[in-house]
């Protein structure tokens, strides 16, 4: 399986680990991120339409200082999967999908034809924090993600009701669950726990299968074995429900 994600950060800590993950299941996934941190559609719309060699370019979860144009990478291979994300900030917001979303999505097809389209829904900044109360205006976080799964799902079908990799959704469920160190700075993903629940739910989201028994433990951080496996548990509770 191959997998391009055309992001920002958010997409930098969703695939740090997802080849790893899918080598331990013996599953052969190329994974390549193209990103501009704090990027959001519209940029990436103005970088397709300029043919914008600005995006740095990741494969197999490490930077390789290569930089290239969304096209260049649309057609470096024939990809079986290309992902989408608006940036987390204005995630809450659909109009700013609009019409952004649908013009990158028409011209992947084009460079890509085989490919098939996902969603990646980001997740909701840490509770309490200075971003999700006075950026966004939130006083809790369970109301940022309400209002960004709203949005990523009317994303979803105006793309023809295309899958989404649920990575926010596992974020709450870890928080329920009482998870530590989800966030590293408020608002990316912790570089252990957090960056391993992305990857997993990106794996089981991508090849439909479970992600309980992963054996994957190289991590940046330290990752206890409880850690881990409620990363697991909640990656595919987090699957489960968007399951197609």
């Amino acid at each position: 399986m191959k997998v391009l994600a055309i992001g920002n950060s958010f997409s930098n800590d969703a695939m740090r680990y997802l080849h790893n993950i899918a080598k331990a299941e013996g599953c052969d996934m190329k994974t390549v991120n193209i990103y501009i941190g704090g990027c959001p559609l519209s940029k990436h719309y103005m970088n397709m339409n300029n043919d914008a060699a600005d995006y740095d370019f990741e494969y197999n979860g490490d930077r390789t200082g290569i930089k290239v144009s969304i096209r260049q990478a649309l057609q470096s291979d024939i990809w079986d999967v290309v992902t989408f994300q608006q940036v987390s900030s204005q995630s809450v917001d659909y109009e700013t999908y609009t019409p952004y979303l649908g013009a990158l999505a028409e011209y992947a097809a084009y460079h890509a034809p085989k490919a098939k389209f996902m969603i990646h829904q980001t997740w909701a900044y840490e509770q309490g924090s200075e971003r999700l109360t006075h950026e966004m205006g939130y006083g809790d976080q369970s109301e940022m993600f309400r209002d960004l799964k709203a949005a990523y799902e009317k994303a979803a079908e105006e793309l023809g009701g295309v899958q989404i990799i649920p990575s926010g959704e596992a974020f709450q469920e870890l928080i329920k669950a009482g998870a530590p160190r989800i966030h590293r700075d408020t608002f990316h993903a912790s570089l252990g726990l957090g960056r391993y629940t992305l990857g997993l739910v990106w794996y089981e989201t991508l090849t439909g299968k479970s992600c309980l028994n992963n054996s994957f433990a190289d991590f940046d951080v330290p990752v206890s074995p409880e850690e881990a496996e409620l990363a697991k548990r909640c990656a595919h509770i987090a699957a489960g429900r968007y399951a197609k």
